[in-house]
């Protein structure tokens, strides 16, 4: 595992608003990911400010120091760039998944 974190972790990336597009929608700028993005976004935030967008990691490319994030759409990103909000702690069975012999 890269730096503790893991499939299923909940991240968080730090972004920077870009502009408003409508109303209801911004702009952002995420760091290392070459893309455009945009967000719902109900707050009065402004041009530059920075704003946190959570999601879970469901790829790590440890050779590539990259890591996926579901935040609505896929979106890779520097390993680097994220920080840790929560892990992913497996459901508790009471029974295994596969049929024992009796």
């Amino acid at each position: 595992m890269a730096r503790g974190i893991g499939i299923g972790d909940l991240v968080a990336i730090t972004a920077t608003v870009r502009r408003r597009v409508t109303e209801d929608r911004l702009s952002v700028s995420i760091p290392s990911y070459n893309f455009p993005h945009s967000i719902i976004d109900h707050t009065k935030v402004k041009k530059g400010q920075q704003i946190e967008l959570t999601g879970e990691i469901t790829r790590i490319d440890e050779e590539g120091g990259r890591v996926t994030v579901d935040l609505g759409p896929l979106v890779t990103v520097d390993i680097d760039k994220v920080r840790l909000v929560g892990k992913y702690r497996p459901p508790k069975r009471k029974k295994p998944l596969r049929d024992m012999v009796d």
